[in-house]
């Protein structure tokens, strides 16, 4: 899980990022991006697939990320802005908005592993796309922890205000039952307009 940020301090990279995301498939709410400073004590936690880990179990693991990466930063685009920019540009926003968040408290990247097939526009720090990073890369893996446990919690704050939908289960994503809740009510003021079936 460490061989990229090996082969990273290796070529003489002190302060590596790994990066990713949540939010892509629901049809409501905002996409979330992390970006995890590498520190060594990550891989003394076991990090796994976030997807494979229960809420719980995440909540637990981005406690844990937090105490033991030197800064963590967190990037949203939410709703609208994922309407008008459409989902993979409101991804890569997400991600820089979360690098940037690290720079506003004093981090310099000096190289960036993300997850995904991807780099980051528009940005001159060295970065290494890494297809199923999040299973091949720790700090990757730190980085889909926080995403999606961030992306979570923000979804059952809006289920608070949108009972109707159940948010706190669904996350956004289509489930049967939301689809169902959709066709008798219509969207909240969180849906992707710009997404299937709503569009």
């Amino acid at each position: 899980m460490d061989s990229f940020e090996a082969r990273a301090l290796n070529e003489g990279y002190d302060v590596i990022i790994g990066i990713d995301e949540a939010g892509r498939g629901p049809i409501a709410g905002p996409v979330v991006a992390a970006a995890v400073v590498f520190s060594r004590r990550l891989l003394e936690l076991g990090l796994g697939d976030s997807k494979k880990l229960s809420p719980s179990k995440r909540e637990a693991f981005s406690y844990s990320i937090f105490l033991n990466s030197p800064s963590v930063g967190v990037g949203v685009v939410w709703t609208e802005e994922v309407d008008s920019l459409n989902i993979h540009r409101a991804t890569l926003a997400a991600m820089k908005r979360a690098v940037k968040n690290l720079e506003k408290k004093g981090v310099t990247p000096q190289i960036l592993l993300i997850d995904g097939p991807y780099s980051i526009p528009e940005m001159e720090i060295p970065q290494i796309p890494i297809v199923s990073g999040d299973s091949l890369s720790v700090t990757i893996a730190a980085a889909s922890i926080v995403a999606k446990t961030v992306r979570d919690n923000i979804m059952r704050a809006y289920h608070r205000l949108y009972p109707d939908y159940d948010f706190e289960t669904n996350k956004g994503y289509p489930t049967k039952d939301h689809i169902t809740t959709l066709d008798e009510i219509g969207p909240s003021p969180i849906h992707r307009r710009s997404f299937s079936p709503l569009k």
